[in-house]
């Protein structure tokens, strides 16, 4: 077995991280990401998804970064959640 570098150590930590936060919140608010409840908007959830990186985005772009918010972890989250979704509608 190779042993790993202090890289990609800290990118096997990183990683496991987000995947532990959108399972945390998975189980805590559903599918909503996959399976919006369309109240407001009736666009598709890759849509929905789409606008939410967009926004991300435009935070970032604008230096905005409210309290605690950590603008790149959300970002990464829901590029990982579009892909979820982009493979759960492949039927992969």
């Amino acid at each position: 077995m190779v042993e790993l570098t202090a890289t990609q150590k800290e990118i096997q930590k990183q990683c496991k991280a987000i995947s532990e936060l959108l399972v945390a919140k998975n189980q805590a608010y559903g599918n909503s990401f996959a399976d919006p409840i369309r109240i407001f908007s009736k666009q598709s959830a890759e849509e929905q998804l789409l606008v939410r990186i967009d926004d991300k985005l435009n935070r970032m772009q604008k230096g905005s970064n409210f309290g605690t918010e950590d603008t790149i972890l959300d970002l990464v989250g829901y590029l990982i959640l579009l892909r979820v979704l982009r493979a759960q509608q492949r039927g992969a």
